[in-house]
């Protein structure tokens, strides 16, 4: 694979990591390619976001870990975008996780994961971003992980009172207790949606 295709792979390997980033030794085992080599590639991929002024992105180090982020130059327009009121509908993933949380709170990114069964770092983003969702502290011992809750705006978008008024499991003992969960969820809200339109 040339040099472009290498770049090409590194930029998806970031984006898909998010926050929790990437360290050399994943990119290492996942691309295939030396400790020097991963070290070269991040190198030279750092130096072409913050070497030109027209990429919105740049490359951080953090806690040994690297990760794609946003330019300070461009938080004016970032604000902007997490203030201006959206009516757009929450994809399956944010809504499967609002669900995890909704039922779990408080629960830490990494237990949302477990549940999932993928990484949910732009769910929970997105979530945070608009209101539904907070961090309530920190967990006690090692990486101190954030807890996450629902806030008042979840309580008022889905017509609820109380987290008591959340729709109780059907049959803890199912096989699938978390997709009970979700499916319990859905239908609140997608009952609430149906309400909204008449």
């Amino acid at each position: 694979m040339n040099r472009e295709e290498q770049f090409g792979i590194l930029e998806s390997l970031l984006f898909a990591a998010g926050d929790a980033g990437l360290s050399t030794e994943q990119l290492t085992e996942v691309m295939e390619i030396t400790h020097i080599e991963a070290l070269n590639l991040l190198e030279l991929l750092s130096e072409r976001y913050n070497g030109n002024a027209d990429r919105g992105l740049i490359l951080l180090e953090l806690a040994g870990t690297f990760q794609l982020a946003t330019k300070k130059a461009h938080a004016e327009y970032l604000r902007k975008l997490v203030e201006v009121p959206s009516n757009t509908v929450l994809s399956q993933a944010s809504l499967e996780t609002l669900a995890i949380i909704a039922y779990r709170q408080p629960v830490t990114r990494m237990e949302v994961d477990e549940v999932r069964g993928v990484q949910t770092d732009g769910p929970i983003r997105t979530l945070v971003a608009k209101g539904l969702v907070t961090d309530k502290g920190r967990v006690d011992g090692a990486g101190r992980a954030k807890l996450y809750v629902t806030t008042s705006e979840f309580l008022d978008a889905f017509g609820l009172n109380s987290l008591e008024d959340l729709p109780k499991l059907a049959d803890p003992e199912a096989d699938d207790p978390d997709q009970n969960e979700m499916d319990l969820f859905f239908d609140r809200f997608n009952h609430s949606k149906e309400q909204e339109e008449e």
